[in-house]
């Protein structure tokens, strides 16, 4: 069904489509984005839906990303930054001064977070940076919600003067339900950076935060009127984000007699509404993905069940997992979770069949060096058969890693990984003076990301390093006499102290 902008009342609508929807109704003027699971999927909805009066930047770094959403808010346009949850942490650093440096316009960041690590390098919870930035968090449970969510955190940033959090996941990203649209959006007349807060300390900044803008979002979390309560028996349930519509579903078709209190704003946490609800109930169960983020703050009280006390796993959350969870009641303690997934159980993802680059990796095994790898395809030579690379700590960070290896190594690095935060790894090296290999794996795609394209940074790379070499390694038929040649470079670059650099260049097959 074709939809455009002008259709205001109830539709039945994705996730997906609900968040662009209220991007629209909320006139925002600017998008800027990192590619990367689930966050991937909505840039590219909205790039083919929105017109080019809206902006919406891929970015290389999240970080940049979102200096560049403060930019525009300074001056008083609304803006969204999409990332995944590994991007938080990289984001983070400008995020945490936002918050006492105050902002203008609305700044919404949408942290799309991957329970069961389907397609990331963890499993981690973005609803922790509400504590960690002293920010709104929104963990919207259906589409509808999604929509007032991001509807409602524009309008929270602007009356606060702080960035917001929405936090999405893949399976809200594909739910389907009623979505009301709204006319009535509240904006800031003058949504634009008061500079009088200069006039106040460091110290004062943050005291200003607590007494005046705190409170605000205390408020916020304590009254929404997203928060959804049930009373319907002795025993309750607490839910937030995609898990609290598994419980919906659950409870009408059992009809079972357990209340639910369904919490859409999670940071701060609605406190004096938790301790009500659970000293109105015998016992409380709670569920969400991935961490233990409610229950680690109510497990205090004796009569709240959750992961913590094995009743529900880690990570990603299933109706079935809920059903036993609900079935145990009675019981403190639950030891049924204790499966550890294995690569030969799950099955293997390995780098795609005719990759050009897979002799390169099978060189790299056999060379007795430790090899630090990148995320991103290199990620997937660590495991058997390949067993290529050896780390693999985060995006862009093999340069740096390989840097305090005890002789010279390879860094192993794709040509985004190299844009991320690679290149900053690069300049340390070289400045001090540092002893390693860096192998950029060059094929200008994003590839396990969508295929975006890249930017090209080799002249950057031959400006700050004076040993550079290009080797052309595209042509299938030839790749296999070239490893040698490639083989004798490699060997030839570790032999030599500083700092080399060998662009592979071939084409990626699965974005030709």
């Amino acid at each position: 069904m074709n939809r455009t902008d002008k259709d205001i009342g109830t539709s039945e609508l994705t996730g997906l489509e609900a968040l662009y929807f209220a991007l629209i109704d909320s006139k925002v003027e600017m998008v800027t984005g990192v590619a990367g699971f689930p966050v991937t999927a909505v840039m590219e909805y909205f790039e083919k839906n929105l017109g080019p009066d809206i902006p919406t930047l891929w970015m290389t770094n999240e970080k940049v990303a979102l200096e560049a959403a403060l930019g525009a808010s300074v001056s008083g346009k609304r803006s969204l930054v999409l990332t995944k949850h590994v991007g938080m942490n990289v984001l983070s650093d400008p995020l945490v001064t936002a918050v006492t440096h105050t902002i203008g316009a609305g700044v919404v960041i949408v942290a799309g977070d991957d329970p069961g690590v389907r397609a990331s390098q963890n499993e981690q919870d973005s609803r922790w940076y509400g504590e960690v930035a002293e920010v709104a968090v929104f963990d919207p449970s259906n589409p509808g919600a999604a929509y007032r969510s991001l509807i409602r955190a524009f309008e929270l940033s602007e009356s606060t003067k702080t960035p917001v959090i929405v936090r999405i996941t893949d399976r809200l990203e594909k739910a389907t339900g009623p979505v009301t649209r709204s006319n009535d959006i509240k904006t800031e007349a003058e949504a634009t950076f008061d500079r009088s807060i200069w006039k106040l300390t460091m110290r004062g900044k943050h005291q200003h935060f607590h007494i005046k803008v705190q409170p605000l979002l205390v408020d916020e979390a304590e009254n929404s009127y997203l928060t959804r309560s049930v009373k319907a028996g002795k025993t309750g349930i607490i839910s937030s984000g995609y898990p609290s519509s598994l419980v919906d579903e659950l409870l009408a078709e059992r009809q079972l007699e357990v209340s639910h209190l369904s919490l859409n704003v999670v940071s701060p946490l609605p406190l004096r509404k938790l301790r009500y609800f659970i000293s109105d109930h015998e016992k409380v169960l709670v569920i969400e993905e991935s961490e233990a983020f409610i229950e680690s703050h109510i497990s205090i009280c004796g009569n709240v069940l959750g992961k913590m006390s094995g009743h529900l796993p880690y990570g990603r959350i299933e109706k079935e997992q809920i059903v036993f969870a609900i079935e145990n009641f009675d019981k403190d303690k639950v030891t049924e979770y204790t499966f550890i997934e294995t690569i030969e159980e799950r099955g293997s993802r390995s780098l795609c069949e005719d990759c050009l680059f897979l002799p390169v990796y099978r060189m790299l095994h056999d060379l007795d060096i430790f090899i630090a790898g990148d995320m991103g395809c290199s990620i997937r030579s660590a495991p058997a058969p390949l067993e290529a690379v050896d780390v693999g700590f985060a995006l862009g960070a093999a340069i740096s890693t390989a840097i305090g290896f005890d002789k010279k190594s390879v860094a192993v690095i794709g040509d985004f990984g190299l844009a991320h935060s690679g290149i900053v790894g690069l300049i340390n090296a070289v400045e001090n003076e540092r002893d390693v290999l860096v192998m950029v794996l060059d094929n200008r795609t994003a590839a396990m990301t969508g295929g975006q394209s890249t930017p090209d940074l080799t002249d950057a790379v031959k400006a700050l390093c004076d040993d550079v070499t290009v080797f052309e390694f595209n042509d299938p038929e030839i790749a296999g006499s070239r490893i040698k040649e490639l083989e004798e470079l490699v060997r030839n670059k570790l032999s030599v102290k500083g700092v080399s650099v060998i662009y592979v260049r071939a084409e990626c097959v699965l974005y030709k």
